[in-house]
């Protein structure tokens, strides 16, 4: 992107399906990492019981099992192939892919101001593995949302 993310941090709630995606960098520091998921995930939803985690150097290391021993998150490595871990996480992650294609078609290099938008529109589709959007699940209700983002207009989405 024009602001330098080169990679989407993606986390998925495994009961709600409800999924954060946080633009980073591949070079961010993990200290930085610990802060975006103490904002994105702690602040919004609590420590985790659990993690089910990918094998990602970043978080198989010695600062991040400390970081989740310390918050008392039981976490565990994923395998390959196996399906807790591979068809949900890819079925997100293409349904990502196919979001901020269209967003890059429609907003050009401006794609990331309009991130929060993916992710809200991800969480408040129906999702037929729970029957629900994932709003629902989580607050009972989906959310309001306009019929075509492009129709609101940036200014009215993002101030003047």
């Amino acid at each position: 992107s024009s602001q330098g993310y080169d990679t989407i941090w993606v986390i998925v709630d495994r009961l709600t399906k409800s999924a954060i995606f946080t633009p980073m960098r591949e070079i961010d520091p993990m200290d930085k990492l610990a802060r975006m998921y103490l904002k994105e995930v702690v602040m919004r939803h609590g420590i985790p019981v659990s993690i089910i985690c990918d094998r990602d150097p970043r978080f198989v290391s010695n600062f991040w099992r400390s970081l989740q021993n310390a918050l008392g998150t039981n976490m565990d490595m994923g395998t390959a192939y196996h399906p807790q871990t591979d068809r949900k996480s890819e079925r997100t992650i293409q349904t990502l892919e196919d979001m901020l294609r269209a967003c890059a078609i429609d907003f050009g290099k401006g794609w990331v101001n309009h991130f929060p938008l993916v992710e809200f529109s991800y969480n408040n589709s129906y999702h037929d593995s729970i029957k629900a959007a994932p709003f629902k699940a989580l607050y009972g209700q989906k959310c309001h949302s306009p019929v075509c983002w492009t129709e609101v207009g940036e200014a009215q989405i993002l101030g003047p």
